[in-house]
């Protein structure tokens, strides 16, 4: 895309090619190389109704193998994703204020879906476990504080979220991804207690905020350290100029080599 950006990360790059004996017989095992990208963007409840052909069409663009969309409507429908998780659509919250086709958070993902969880708010949040060729991930999609940060529903939010955070990544690798409503580089939209209990938490559980240095971000992905380790991360940005939300869009590619046979 003309207006992508793109940030090259390196995680501990180093590998050496591997071997493997049986008697007097060495093999030398082929490399292989695992793509994986994981995108997000919060539509702003799809404000720009009128250009859903174009925001569908700049969705598929990215060629994500997961993509994670929050305020989300159900008029858009990006091609090319087999699997797809939601929470409950907030129609049933609010019918004066949501449309029938609003939900917080939907996952897309072309990759199968073994297993769905629970989360603390079956409005905010959902999770599920993937099978992917790096190895199993729990694609955790949310939005920390559906009124912003200012308000008294983050503060009441975030620690019920955290919670979530602990109990997850205790039992696979994590992908936290969707609306954080915190940036963690700048001044842009933050508060002290949000960006310091989301570290700790992210210290405490082993996991890496992959977009943290991106300017001008409150939509994260971050993801186990486990998961990530030996990658090559490149980062990328759309919709800089936010004529198609409030957000800009935002996805991680991991570029790992696993010895193949």
């Amino acid at each position: 895309m003309s207006e992508s950006s793109v940030i090259n990360r390196k995680l501990r790059l180093t590998f050496s090619q591997t071997s493997c004996s049986c008697g007097t017989l060495t093999a030398i095992l082929p490399k292989k190389n695992l793509n994986m990208k994981i995108g997000t963007w919060n539509l702003e409840r799809l404000k720009y109704y009128k250009k859903t052909a174009e925001i569908t069409s700049l969705l598929e663009s990215q060629n994500c193998d997961i993509l994670v969309l929050t305020e989300y409507d159900e008029r858009i429908k990006p091609k090319g994703f087999e699997f797809e998780i939601s929470t409950k659509n907030v129609a049933e919250v609010n019918t004066e204020f949501y449309q029938v086709t609003e939900k917080r958070v939907k996952i897309f993902t072309k990759y199968e879906i073994i297993k769905e969880f629970e989360t603390y708010d079956c409005f905010t949040s959902c999770c599920a476990e993937l099978k992917t060729e790096i190895g199993n991930l729990l694609i955790y999609g949310t939005i920390i504080g559906i009124y912003g940060n200012r308000n008294q529903n983050f503060k009441d939010d975030l620690p019920k979220q955290i919670a979530d955070f602990n109990k997850f990544s205790k039992t696979e690798n994590l992908c936290i991804i969707g609306d954080y409503n915190i940036s963690f580089c700048d001044n842009y939209y933050f508060t002290n207690l949000g960006r310091t209990e989301l570290n700790k938490s992210f210290v405490e559980n082993k996991i890496n905020n992959l977009t943290e240095n991106i300017k001008e971000t409150i939509d994260h992905i971050a993801i186990s350290n486990k998961f990530i380790e030996n990658s090559k991360v490149e980062i990328a940005e759309w919709n800089c100029g936010k004529e198609l939300s409030d957000h800009k869009g935002i996805s991680i590619k991991l570029k790992k080599e696993k010895n193949g046979s």
